[in-house]
């Protein structure tokens, strides 16, 4: 294994510093340090962040591997800086099974750009029947711990209780979709002033506040761990503030997109701005900006959700929601938060992984610790251009965006899957 000598790098934002890496860990950190043996990385005007964690990703495989696979969906991740990445249920079939979620976990494995845990289904083929076999899931190789029908609201109560129920026992999660499918039949975005003014149906903000208060009040219940997935509206904040208050354990995500887009895309009628749940509002926006900042939203996290061009290039009532994420995370946490690395650090790779309880990842570059990080140039800006992702999909909405950042280099357990913003292999 190469040793690599990081030169005079900023270790979440503090002052320049070495950094010595070999045998898969950090072994040194510190002024002046030499290694005759290793390849030698100029890191001045580079900021060393632990690797970055995403609980939201759509790989795709198996089913859609025209949209998506696992090795090309953990490229995009390591060019993003992600070194692991939780891997949403909604393949074709189901990850269900423990069958399934072993071939996505062995998938990743092979690829070796990320680390790759899959997510297990909360229900039967996402149906919101009946539970899928969780325990067996849990006790599979993939050590499944998160739990969602994700594009799906867990949507009975009933089987809801008993999900958060079941998980218990061995410490699991469940990540709802929170959508109350009812009040969101045929909608095709925020429902609000723009989609009156189009004409097009409105996906209204309470159906997502009414299904995470009914969850909050279920997982208090019975005492289990609740994620609610993309939060997208000022009222869901408002919801997860008081829960939090009364010690509910309950962790929440936002995405990229929800913190920089509002409804007004819609406009154009261009589907890459299709998403659910939809862009909201400005004030939404701002609520989950301070959320963010606050801690009442734990993590960004990117739903990364490929789609093929027949999929999404066609018109916005048939069009599939979901919008590329993983290369672009990080620029757009730059381009919202500024750079203050502590935060995001914090959002975008420690609390995620406490969340997912993923050993290795998450702590900050430090002697004896495994050797996950990213380097970034926060002075760098790069023009997003579709052609050049690693994706195998082109849905992204920031196409021909400037934004800031850029990932030099990312490694895991000490081997580099990113050198000088390209992928090693």
């Amino acid at each position: 294994m190469t040793a690599y000598l990081i030169k005079n790098v900023s270790l979440v934002g503090a002052a320049p510093t070495d950094l010595l890496i070999r045998d898969g860990v950090v072994a040194e950190a510190g002024a002046g340090l030499t290694a005759p043996d290793a390849t030698v990385i100029d890191g001045a005007g580079l900021v060393a962040l632990p690797g970055l964690v995403d609980l939201h990703t759509h790989l795709r495989e198996p089913g859609r591997e025209d949209a998506e696979t696992v090795e090309s969906g953990s490229r995009a991740a390591a060019l993003g800086g992600y070194t692991a990445v939780c891997a949403m249920a909604n393949t074709s079939p189901v990850a269900d099974t423990a069958g399934v979620v072993e071939q996505v976990w062995r998938l990743g494995r092979e690829a070796g750009l990320v680390d790759v845990q899959p997510i297990g289904a909360v229900t039967v083929g996402l149906a919101g029947e009946r539970l899928a076999e969780l325990g067996a899931m849990a006790d599979s190789a993939a050590g499944v711990r998160i739990f969602s029908d994700d594009g799906h609201c867990v949507a009975d109560p009933k089987l809801m209780r008993r999900a958060l129920e079941y998980v218990k026992a061995f410490d699991g999660i469940i990540a709802q979709h929170a959508e109350e499918p009812r009040l969101t039949e045929g909608a095709q975005m925020h429902e609000g002033e723009v989609s009156t003014r189009l004409g097009l149906t409105g996906w209204p903000a309470v159906a997502e506040e009414a299904i995470i208060a009914r969850d909050v009040l279920l997982a208090e219940h019975v005492g289990s761990r609740l994620h609610i997935c993309h939060v997208s509206t000022a009222g869901s904040v408002e919801v997860l503030r008081h829960a939090k208050a009364r010690g509910v354990k309950v962790t929440a995500e936002v995405t990229p997109h929800h913190l920089l887009l509002t409804d007004s895309k819609a406009e154009t009628y261009d589907p890459v701005y299709k998403v659910n749940p939809p862009l909201r509002t400005a004030t939404d926006v701002a609520a989950l900006r301070a959320a963010l900042a606050e801690g009442v939203v734990d993590i960004i996290a990117t739903d990364h959700a490929p789609h093929a061009v027949e999929d999404k290039e066609c018109e916005w009532a048939y069009a599939r929601p979901g919008m590329l994420g993983l290369e672009t995370a990080l620029s757009i946490a730059l381009d919202v938060l500024g750079p203050q690395w502590d935060l995001i650090a914090e959002r975008m790779s420690r609390a995620p992984a406490r969340i997912a309880g993923l050993a290795g990842h998450g702590l900050d570059p430090a002697p004896g610790v495994p050797a996950n990080l990213t380097l970034v140039d926060p002075a760098a800006r790069r023009t997003i251009e579709p052609a050049e992702l690693a994706s195998r999909s082109r849905n992204t909405p920031y196409a021909r965006m400037t934004l800031p950042g850029r990932i030099v280099a990312t490694f895991l357990r000490g081997e580099p899957t990113v050198l000088d913003g390209k992928a090693v292999k």
